[in-house]
């Protein structure tokens, strides 16, 4: 005897999923013989059809990893996100940007030169401070 029919009705009565459905295997007998709402209605009033309860996402792989994390754990190369030389170029710009604003401050460049020379090594146009001191020479864009 199949109880599809009650299980697809039962399941739109109680607004849940038919894999959520629970029918008591000791009344399929009465479940097999309801053939309308009202039936099925009748029925999970007596508790012969219920819904399970919902399945959560269980916790425990994050707990065990957020332990791990807070001993100073899984901070590997396979972790980390962003280039490897984001420490590099913060150092290497930190220093240009140090060295143009002494040669503006000492009123060797103008605040023009200054500017498009900032924007020039913003966009990676020098690898460190000798390039760019060649580049003012090669240019002559040095006042003295």
């Amino acid at each position: 005897m199949s109880l599809k029919i009650q299980k697809r009705i039962a399941s739109d009565v109680l607004n849940v999923g038919e894999s959520r459905v629970w029918m008591d295997p000791e009344r399929f007998e009465d479940i097999s013989i309801a053939i309308t709402r009202d039936d099925i209605r009748a029925l999970i009033n007596e508790g012969a059809i219920k819904a399970r309860p919902e399945t959560g996402v269980s916790r425990g792989r994050y707990r065990h990893a957020h332990l791990q994390k807070r001993k100073g754990l899984r901070k590997g190369p396979g972790t980390r996100k962003g280039p490897v030389t984001g420490d590099e170029w913060i150092n290497r710009i930190r220093s240009i940007r140090e060295f143009l604003r002494l040669l503006r401050r000492r009123k060797i460049i103008t605040p023009a030169v200054y500017r498009a020379l900032y924007l020039k090594a913003k966009g990676g146009a020098f690898h460190d401070k000798r390039q760019l001191k060649t580049y003012i020479e090669e240019h002559n864009l040095a006042r003295r």
